[in-house]
């Protein structure tokens, strides 16, 4: 019972309150945004680019000053005590921003050298962070010549070397291949499993479903959504899949009140129905028409839909 009250009493991790940022020129590229972040979250911040994902970021992040509003890490505030709010912060921007021409064990040390971590210390740091980012064995090699996805895992060890309670995370697998994204997925997992709160940004939005239980959807410089992953993804009332026929389908297919079928070639069929419908009406249909299905699969990321679906709302609203 002690525990739980004292987890009630715990500040956000992070907590916004009508931040606005006016840029020279007049441009607003935020008009008043509000959210927290609960400790040990992981939580998605998304939007189309322009929303004004990169300026919040750099509020944040001490890099962009905010024209007015309130933003407290843990409690503390970022324009009273700076320092002591960045020393709970670690940034992985977008960009590969270390010397190439540095080891990573160096990078590590020196970078946790700027924040006053005594050397002894940095290094094994530098060390533990390099195992758990599974590149302990290129430690001495020149960081030019890690593969890409080493680079972005170099990124996240050396924001790792702080001990930051909060990690934000812009874009953090942009432009890696799908094994190396999903092997970075692994890695953010461990992280926020042993207790680092996590922001992550991405325009690839089957990543934040995969690894977030929060969000937020930010468009124009206004929060338009949200809330828990879950509670949004079931505002959705489209399920999309794609079914596998055995045979060819026929010239002529069944109609479903309700259901869009429509053919994507001779051998499989595109299936949009409502998520309260029962697929055992659409499975019946087909029967009836002699068509058999092999085998399916969900076809679009409803994130994605969701996406599209809250901005598209907003857009009506502000017009």
């Amino acid at each position: 019972m002690h525990a739980s009250r004292e987890a009630a009493a715990s500040p956000p991790a992070l907590s916004i309150r009508d931040l606005r940022k006016t840029y020279a020129g007049g441009v607003e590229a935020l008009k008043g945004v509000s959210l927290d972040v609960a400790p040990g979250d992981f939580y998605a911040l998304l939007g189309p680019n322009g929303a004004g994902k990169s300026t919040l970021i750099g509020i944040v992040s001490s890099l962009v000053n905010a024209t007015s509003g309130a933003v407290e890490v843990f409690g503390v505030d970022i324009a009273r005590r700076r320092g002591e709010a960045m020393r709970l912060l670690g940034l992985v921007p977008q960009e590969i921003n270390f010397n190439l021409f540095e080891q990573p064990f160096d990078i590590l040390v020196n970078y946790a050298g700027f924040y006053g971590v005594p050397r002894a210390e940095a290094a094994e740091r530098a060390e533990a962070e390099l195992r758990a980012a599974h590149l302990w064995g290129k430690a001495r090699a020149m960081s030019r010549t890690l593969s890409g996805g080493m680079k972005r895992r170099l990124m996240i060890a050396r924001a790792m070397m702080t001990r930051p309670r909060l990690l934000i995370l812009d874009e953090p697998t942009a432009g890696v291949d799908i094994e190396i994204r999903r092997g970075m997925w692994q890695a953010l997992q461990e992280i926020n499993a042993a207790g680092t709160t996590i922001i992550l940004t991405t325009h690839y939005l089957e990543e934040a479903e995969a690894l977030c239980r929060n969000l937020a959807i930010i468009d124009h410089g206004r929060i338009v959504e949200q809330g828990s992953m879950r509670a949004l993804l079931s505002k959705l009332d489209v399920e999309a899949f794609v079914l596998d026929i055995d045979g060819e389908l026929p010239p002529a297919l069944p109609v479903v009140e309700g259901v869009r079928l429509q053919a994507r070639d001779g051998h499989t069929l595109d299936l949009e129905m409502p998520r309260s419908m029962d697929l055992n009406r659409v499975f019946a249909a087909l029967d009836a028409a002699a068509i058999r299905v092999r085998s399916m699969r969900t076809r679009s990321n409803r994130l994605e839909e969701l996406f599209v679906s809250m901005t598209a709302q907003h857009a009506e609203r502000a017009a």
